[in-house]
């Protein structure tokens, strides 16, 4: 399945991030995609601040490469995998027991090769028609995401 969105500002990424959020738990793996300034880390820091009880600070993990936070809907691994250049390293990260034990939301996935998990909700970024504007496709293949189509364009 598809779905298409503009989101017209930073302000409604974040509103949508939040909403996906209400939704997660443990096991449950976004896979998010596009350039540079795309609005992946935006995205990813607006859904982990909603899933806390005191919000605290978000870095980009692309130095650390994996932040881990403890929200109210279980444990929460945030991935940014730029700077990987296999999937063997994903392993050493931990990451394919993190996908089975937590909510993962996992930066330029295609780094992943054939680790990629099943029943994933892949969410595409791009810069919309105006400057704070993304054009963002999601799209799954498990039933568990269907209720997606169901977000307002």
């Amino acid at each position: 399945m598809q779905h298409r969105l503009t989101l017209p500002s930073a302000d409604a990424t974040a509103r949508l991030a939040a909403t996906l959020g209400a939704g997660l738990a443990p096991g449950d793996v976004l896979l998010l995609s596009g350039g540079i300034g795309a609005g992946k880390t935006h995205f990813a820091r607006s859904l982990i601040h909603s899933l806390q009880e005191v919000p605290e600070d978000v870095p980009s993990p692309t130095f650390t490469l994996v932040q881990v936070y403890d929200t109210t809907a279980g444990p929460l691994w945030h991935a940014d995998l730029y700077r990987l250049d296999s999937p063997d390293e994903v392993v050493e990260l931990g990451l394919e027991e993190a996908f089975e034990e937590a909510i993962c939301l996992v930066e330029w996935p295609d780094r992943l090769g054939p680790l990629a998990p099943a029943r994933t909700l892949h969410l595409e970024f791009a810069d919309g028609p105006e400057e704070d504007a993304r054009d963002l496709t999601l799209s799954w293949d498990a039933p568990r995401w269907d209720s997606l189509r169901d977000l307002a364009s």
